[in-house]
């Protein structure tokens, strides 16, 4: 476990966990607003992990965590932070399914995520993107203190995101 909330636990990501991500990252919310990942299998989902998020344990200390509610240990999204190329800060981010949407689950997760950050990681400044058009992303954002940078490109490509900056 790296964080517990009132109602979640939040935990690194195995390979066991693979059929719960192909199930998140094959839902069509997942794909309009973070993108398709190519994960058509339980084998693709389990070398995903091993690839990105155990990787970015490896190489960063931190990585997206599985959020599970503590009642049952049912998966119900993931939250946490990456170190992106093209941006110089840590960018927190989160996905959830749509059965656990307006629970306040994500603000519940994302608020852990950057404590967690700040306290133990010793990370300054947190950032987090989203696609133009994401309100429901945007308004959370906002609701943990972070303010709306603008539009910058997505990875040194065409495709523009909304950039958000904590306040600290």
């Amino acid at each position: 476990m790296v964080v517990e909330t009132e109602r979640l636990i939040l935990r690194r990501q195995t390979t066991e966990d693979a059929a719960f991500i192909l199930e998140l990252m094959n839902d069509p919310s997942w794909i309009q607003n973070i993108g398709d990942r190519g994960l058509r299998t339980v084998e693709d989902a389990s070398n995903y992990i091993v690839r990105v998020a155990l990787g970015s344990y490896e190489r960063f200390g931190y990585g997206f965590y599985v959020a599970e509610l503590k009642d049952g240990g049912v998966p119900i999204g993931i939250c946490g932070l990456a170190k992106r190329d093209f941006l110089e800060d840590a960018d927190i981010g989160y996905a959830l399914l749509p059965a656990y949407w307006g629970k306040g689950y994500a603000y519940e997760a994302a608020s852990a995520v950057m404590e967690y950050a700040r306290s133990v990681l010793g990370l300054g400044r947190i950032v987090a993107f989203t696609s133009p058009g994401n309100e429901a992303s945007a308004k959370l954002l906002t609701k943990l203190g972070m303010h709306d940078e603008g539009l910058i490109p997505y990875n040194n490509t065409d495709e523009m995101v909304r950039l958000f900056v904590d306040g600290e």
